[in-house]
């Protein structure tokens, strides 16, 4: 978008977060919290914590991040432990699943800013999330979360624009959303499907770099989204991968494009 537009709406950005004394940042170490983090630390200095939430739902490569990013940041950092794969609720994977987890965040989140005496719990909303099936922002709501970045109409191009233009290295991060959602709707969440899903996803990352990525897990199978441009390096390693996948717990493994959210594309919502 033109510079100008963008300054405009860090503009509004600034001046909404000026507004409060201190925050709590819900931080999962993608660029969308990223950038509140960065914004909030440099206009509200230590009077900013970033909070990270820790569970099997959470991949371990994005907690370690996640404490990176802070670190470099210079924001003061806390990982809690939440309890959503613990909530019935959560594990049985219903359409709003996501309701369960951000309320299970949202608590603890509030929890922490009681104890630190920090009013504003900010998160990383941005306004294209609105477009999409979000039942997490009914949470927010419920918990008085603000979404500075959704507030000010900023796109996930926005986003990245800013975050590149501030000097963040992930700018260009692509999204992880926790591993429950590689689960369809109605099929139960168990902790061995957020390991199975977890060690996939890891081999698959680590041993042929690809960075933006999903492994679905559909019963004994396993579908593997990437981008059409990596599907053919893909199908030469298959049965190399399919080896690793049986090894891991999937008795069958097929190819699709990814595409962020194809879950979401079953719902009639």
């Amino acid at each position: 978008m033109p510079y100008q537009s963008l300054k405009i709406k860090y503009r509004l950005l600034k001046d909404s977060i000026k507004k409060l004394d201190s925050a709590i940042v819900a931080f999962s170490g993608g660029v969308d919290s990223a950038l509140i983090l960065k914004v909030a630390y440099d206009i509200l200095g230590n009077k900013t914590i970033a909070v990270t939430s820790d569970s099997p739902s959470v991949p371990r490569k994005e907690v370690k991040e996640a404490e990176k990013i802070a670190e470099g940041i210079g924001a003061r950092h806390i990982v809690i432990n939440t309890e959503e794969t613990k909530n019935q609720d959560y594990l049985k994977n219903p359409s709003n699943r996501c309701y369960y987890c951000k309320s299970e965040l949202y608590s603890k989140l509030r929890e922490v800013a009681d104890k630190q005496g920090i009013k504003n719990i900010l998160n990383g909303t941005n306004y294209d999330d609105i477009k999409d099936y979000r039942p997490g922002m009914a949470a927010a709501e419920e918990y008085g979360v603000i979404s500075p970045l959704k507030d000010a109409k900023f796109t996930k191009k926005d986003v990245r624009e800013l975050a590149k233009r501030l000097r963040l290295e992930i700018w260009d991060k692509p999204a992880s959303p926790c591993l429950a959602s590689r689960v369809p709707y109605g099929m139960e969440v168990t902790l061995r499907k957020l390991s199975m899903i977890e060690k996939a996803e890891n081999f698959l990352k680590d041993n042929f770099g690809i960075r933006e990525l999903r492994v679905r897990h559909f019963g004994n199978k396993a579908r593997i989204e990437v981008k059409e441009s990596e599907k053919k390096f893909i199908e030469d390693k298959f049965f190399l991968i399919k080896d690793k996948f049986n090894e891991i717990g999937f008795d069958e493994v097929e190819l699709n494009e990814f595409k962020s959210g194809s879950l979401n594309l079953l719902l009639h919502v």
